[in-house]
């Protein structure tokens, strides 16, 4: 989805790469996962092993909550200081801050718009067979960590439904950003 919004003009920050690199070797985030995580979620090169990680943390809501209140300050701080940057750069720019999560840790509450981006239970467990190899087990363990749809979408401006092939979803992105270009 932030692809299309990039193709579209707007600056567009992916979540998932500043976790990446928070989870480097040598990264004090990564050290602090580490510490409290131990040492089976540290991958061969120093990084975190997010597969690891993951299949601790998607069963257990408590360590979830544990590795949230460690990586994601340090997120909201890039994610703020990305979009001041870009404010400064180009005070007419939309900022597009792309987050599995941002309704899940409060942080939508820091934002102007919030898009939520919904898509058939169905093609979303296809897809993430698809494109990550993970079993039907982890995927539902997945599914059933997250926030209801239904209560993402009480808080979202914008809803875009990506169930469909990417044609149609492009259009519906291409009409929210009809809607806020004259917000910019």
């Amino acid at each position: 989805m932030g692809r299309m919004f990039g193709e579209l003009g707007c600056r567009v920050i992916d979540s998932d790469l500043i976790t990446r690199k928070l989870f480097a070797a040598g990264n004090p985030v990564n050290q602090a996962v580490a510490a409290k995580f131990g040492p089976s979620v540290v991958a061969f090169d120093g990084s975190i092993d997010r597969r690891v990680l993951g299949e601790l943390v998607f069963k257990n809501p408590e360590l979830r909550q544990h590795l949230n209140d460690l990586v994601h300050p340090a997120i909201n701080q890039r994610q703020a200081d990305w979009l001041t940057r870009i404010a400064t750069e180009d005070p007419h720019s939309i900022g597009i801050v792309e987050a599995a999560l941002i309704i899940e840790v409060g942080n939508h509450k820091n934002y102007d718009k919030i898009i939520v981006v919904k898509c058939d239970p169905e093609v979303q467990r296809k897809r993430l067979r698809e494109r990550s190899g993970l079993t039907p087990q982890q995927i539902e363990s997945r599914i059933a960590s997250q926030m209801p749809l239904e209560e993402k979408m009480k808080v979202a401006d914008f809803v875009i439904d990506n169930s469909e092939d990417p044609g149609t979803t492009r259009q519906q992105v291409q009409e929210v950003y009809r809607q806020l270009r004259p917000l910019a």
